[in-house]
């Protein structure tokens, strides 16, 4: 699934913003003017999902969702509320996109010949390496 998949279903509806002061560099900016952007969705209570994209959210997310199941992304790298604004909901658009995209099965595959070959080469080679490390080459005796 893609973030542009994602927008179509309208999900700003249900996001809650709210802004607050921004830290770090920014002179007397920072210390005036809400220019950090926190976006929380609550995932749990969302009516555009099925059941099943729930739980698929709520399984690879579970270290990014609150006690309250809500997933709660803060964005302060502009120095515009505006900005910071639309940063945040491209990444809450492409972690929910990350979070639905299921992986594609693995094909099984033979070995190649080449590396079926290199092995027995690395097995020869490690035996003959153990062998001249035996105590019995030591002494003289076989």
């Amino acid at each position: 699934m893609t973030p542009e998949d994602l927008k179509i279903r309208g999900l700003e509806k249900e996001l809650q913003f709210s802004a607050s002061r921004s830290t770090g560099a920014g002179g007397q900016n920072v210390n005036k003017v809400n220019t950090k952007v926190e976006l929380r969705f609550s995932v749990i209570s969302t009516l555009i999902f099925s059941d099943e994209e729930k739980e698929l959210i709520i399984n690879k997310l579970k270290n990014r969702l609150n006690n309250d199941g809500e997933l709660v992304l803060v964005s302060q790298e502009a120095r515009s509320q505006l900005a910071n604004k639309l940063a945040v909901i491209e990444k809450f658009y492409r972690l929910l996109a990350s979070a639905l995209t299921l992986p594609l099965p693995r094909k099984e595959t033979r070995p190649t010949k080449a590396s079926k070959l290199k092995r027995l080469e690395s097995k020869k080679f490690r035996s003959t390496v153990k062998k001249f490390r035996r105590s019995d080459r030591i002494t003289g005796e076989e």
